[in-house]
């Protein structure tokens, strides 16, 4: 393999997921509407012309300096090794292809990308399943970037399927309205002190979360070494992104408040069914929040220039938030769910205390050195039941050289976690997917739960509180 000169300086959050503690990976999956036609020689001229360009990262290599800092180095790329075609028996139902499916992508999943080329890869799945004529699959290294990044690239990648001449749009976001001046000044001194507090409580918080306290045993976390090592499920739920808008308009939060507060009720309710006592165990939630100060993507061009403010990387933080208490379960508090997540996470924005933590991995990679630090990653994720992050995806159909996509979602693997849940809106819907160690948790009444908190949700927030 031919080496480029040059070396780039690999972002500290890409060093601590590469590295001896920490390997996590991103599966986007597109659910192709038609069958793949597409063979292996046209998919590598896709990826040639298309996906390389997009950014150097795609490829290059890590590369160790003398002082242990990772760096990004340029190489020559052999497509054909980062594409897979798998061979399944054939002449199967559909039914029996969701299956070869499952285990397909949990043992992509399990393995580790090689070191000594880019880092990621693409699978066609020509077998049609319940679902899909036939599903292409990325798997893309985190190093690479977050999901910002990552669906901006793919974005770069697809067209409209109706008119591939038109761009494709994403949801409108509307900001709040800001507090009048009179407001603002009268309660200066009062918001100065809770800033103060909140910054510092949800910094000593994040630092013991890290390091010393531990949530609870539960039927959602084993607490056992190595899960991220073992073989996952991967449950899909698909909700009306309409039904999300109605209940964030009557209750006057967030789209994300309520999404959390949905997933935090179906999962207290899994845990019920699966053991009483868990329903008031101490179980903490990773909310991932983009830290660009921006809404919407932005060109990939944009985010590749020098001292952009919507960097490509991976810009993002954890916000470490409880999950309410399940305090009736025969007559639950459905809203507070929602209600509890929004007064948590819009306190935990309005502090220094992910700032803080920031600068803390800083000192320790300075200090320490980049391995230091990814164990104190690792620690923060391995103590937290669950992480929750999202992503916004387009809101007309798109196509991927010709082929309609029906449906997508995107996983993230290799977290010290039995259970990590994703999100991604698209064609006015929102898909929820759980990724949970095999064998410990289950998918199906996972499932259920979750859209049963939906409903339940739902129906309190219009029988509560009336247009």
């Amino acid at each position: 393999m031919e080496l480029k000169e040059g070396l780039e300086p690999a972002s500290p959050n890409a060093q601590y997921f590469n590295s001896s503690v920490l390997s996590v990976s991103i599966i986007g999956v597109m659910q192709s509407e038609v069958p793949i036609e597409t063979n292996e020689a046209r998919t590598i001229s896709l990826l040639n012309d298309v996906f390389l360009p997009i950014n150097t990262r795609f490829s290059s290599i890590m590369v160790k300096d003398r002082k242990g800092e990772k760096q990004w180095k340029r190489v020559e790329v052999k497509l054909e090794e980062h594409v897979n075609i798998p061979i399944f028996p054939t002449g199967l139902l559909p039914t029996s292809y969701d299956e070869y499916l499952e285990d397909y992508i949990s043992n992509i999943a399990m393995e580790h990308f090689p070191q000594n080329k880019p880092l990621w890869e693409i699978h066609m799945v020509k077998y049609p399943t319940s679902n899909a004529a036939g599903t292409i699959i990325f798997k893309l290294h985190h190093a690479l970037g977050d999901g910002y990044s990552l669906m901006g690239a793919l974005l770069s990648c697809l067209q409209r399927a109706d008119n591939p001449s038109l761009p494709l749009t994403l949801p409108s976001h509307q900001r709040s309205e800001p507090e009048s001046g009179r407001e603002s000044v009268r309660g200066r001194v009062s918001q100065l002190c809770s800033f103060i507090f909140n910054s510092v409580s949800d910094f000593g918080w994040s630092m013991l979360k890290s390091t010393l306290v531990e949530d609870d045993r539960t039927p959602i976390r084993s607490g056992a070494e190595g899960v991220e090592y073992q073989p996952i499920m991967v449950s899909n739920m698909i909700f009306s992104m309409d039904s999300m808008k109605h209940i964030k308009a009557k209750l006057g939060v967030t789209v994300n408040d309520v999404i959390t507060g949905i997933i935090f009720l179906g999962t207290r309710l899994y845990m019920q069914e699966s053991s009483n006592k868990s329903t008031k165990s101490h179980s903490t939630a990773l909310v991932l929040i983009n830290t660009r100060t921006m809404s919407g993507y932005k060109s990939i061009e944009e985010m590749l220039k020098p001292n952009s403010k919507v960097q490509w990387g991976n810009q993002f933080a954890f916000l470490h938030v409880s999950m309410p208490e399940l305090k009736d379960h025969k007559s639950p508090n459905p809203l507070d769910f929602v209600l509890a997540a929004s007064k948590i996470i819009k306190k935990k924005k309005s502090s220094l205390g992910v700032y803080l933590t920031g600068r803390v991995l800083e000192i320790v990679k300075k200090l320490r050195g980049p391995e230091a630090a990814a164990r104190f990653v690792h620690g923060t994720l391995r103590n937290s039941s669950l992480s929750i992050s999202n992503v916004i995806g387009p809101v007309e159909q798109a196509s991927l050289d010709n082929h309609p996509i029906k449906g997508l979602y995107y996983l993230v693997l290799g977290v010290p976690q039995n259970l990590t849940i994703t999100m991604v809106s698209y064609m006015g819907n929102l898909r929820i997917s759980a990724a949970m160690e095999k064998g410990f948790m289950d998918p199906q009444r996972f499932k259920s739960c979750v859209e049963n908190a939906f409903e339940i949700i739902l129906k309190a927030v219009d029988d509560e509180i009336p247009i």
